[in-house]
């Protein structure tokens, strides 16, 4: 491979095409993988992983633990090999069952993309794909080792692979992370902490028809917390209660009720707060039970110098092809969270323009998937060791 100076890259001569990008993001779109559904996840990690071996990544799969999946991990071959390098990080899990391709398929549609998980991030985690094999082709060796980690379990708090990241994360210089881009097609420099709580209810049954007030209902009482949690909400931390569970039969009056509830803070002071209001839930009705215990938690993402070097490193790239990243700090944990917390210079929301991440309308801005691309070429090709802001 050809060894050159930074700053003779221009990334915007790269051919990125558009029409292959978004053929290859279809495969991945439509390999779905829930992250409650290991095997599914496995299936996906493998075809990632294929992708890689044929640009001619060294390829290791770690496995998962607690029934979710692990992660693929992909290092290219470099003259500086085993130095800090560029950790790209990645989740392959999306929120979206499978056979929700049945009603909501691949389709693209005049300048958008949409598909279960193309935004959140299949998308992202295929253009940085895409970026190496850009650098491949013309022969550019990048001043720093690439390493690739793609993991399953991103979208339940990552509970399997937040040591293997972390572990990948003090091990590099920086970490780059291709989740969704703002709305306004702006990056992420820092993200609000988030813990997850598992609320259950326990009251006493009764046949509903004919002594409906001996029973003392878990769903009713459950219905109490929810409100309670979500009106907790304020401009410092958000509450809400996204799965729930209770009872069996619509003729008993229900004696279980459980309940995940999903809490984001700005601060670590607030987080702290939060984390007392929600253990010092009691019951509205004396006679039922009401226990919590907290989850899975992400720490809090704060900017630091060296992220700002890195930030600003990035936007001027940006710059120069033609487009702006304004930078935020932002609600919706990463694995971000995880390397940023650390120290690590940490670069989120790499990943192309789009909306509607979690829903049945999900869709990417076709046009971006070169853009970013670009983007992502040009800081493989151009962060060094003394990369300053």
């Amino acid at each position: 491979m050809k060894n050159s100076t930074p700053a003779d890259f221009d990334a915007s001569a790269l051919p990125f095409d558009i029409n292959d990008m978004t053929r290859g993001i279809r495969r991945w779109v439509e390999q779905e993988s829930p992250s409650y559904d290991q095997a599914a996840v496995e299936r996906m990690l493998a075809l990632a992983a294929r992708d890689l071996a044929v640009l001619g990544a060294d390829i290791q799969h770690v496995a998962g633990s607690g029934g979710f999946a692990g992660c693929v991990k992909a290092t290219f071959p470099h003259p500086r090999k085993g130095e800090p390098g560029i950790l790209i990080a990645g989740h392959m899990d999306t929120v979206h069952p499978v056979g929700t391709l049945a009603h909501f398929g691949w389709r693209e549609e005049g300048e958008f993309c949409f598909g279960p998980g193309v935004l959140d991030m299949k998308a992202g985690n295929y253009l940085s794909v895409e970026a190496i094999r850009q650098l491949q082709k013309i022969g550019r060796t990048t001043p720093l080792p690439v390493t690739v980690l793609f993991t399953g379990d991103e979208e339940v708090g990552t509970p399997a692979n937040r040591a293997i990241i972390e572990a990948e994360a003090r091990r590099s210089r920086y970490v780059l992370v291709p989740e969704p881009a703002r709305r306004n097609g702006g990056v992420v420099t820092g993200r609000y902490a988030i813990a997850r709580f598992n609320l259950t209810t326990r009251g006493s049954p009764s046949h509903a028809g004919l002594r409906l007030d001996e029973g003392r209902s878990a769903v009713r009482e459950m219905a109490h917390q929810i409100l309670a949690i979500e009106a907790l909400t304020d401009d410092e931390a958000g509450f809400n209660v996204g799965v729930v569970h209770g009872g069996q039969w619509a003729n008993c009056v229900p004696t279980h009720c459980e309940a995940k509830v999903l809490v984001s803070a700005t601060t670590d002071e607030v987080l702290a707060r939060a984390i007392e209001r929600m253990m010092a839930l009691k019951p509205v009705n004396p006679a039922v039970e009401v226990h919590v215990g907290q989850d899975v938690v992400r720490p809090v993402w704060t900017t630091d110098g060296e992220t700002w070097g890195l930030y600003n490193h990035a936007s001027a790239l940006a710059r120069d092809l033609g487009f702006e990243i304004p930078y935020q700090n932002s609600g919706g944990g990463s694995d971000g969270n995880f390397t940023g917390a650390l120290g690590v210079p940490t670069l989120d929301g790499l990943g192309p323009r789009g909306d509607g991440p979690h829903t049945l309308t999900e869709h990417i801005v076709t046009e971006s998937l070169a853009e970013r691309g670009r983007l992502m070429a040009a800081l493989l090709a151009t962060l060094t060791p003394e990369t300053k802001a």
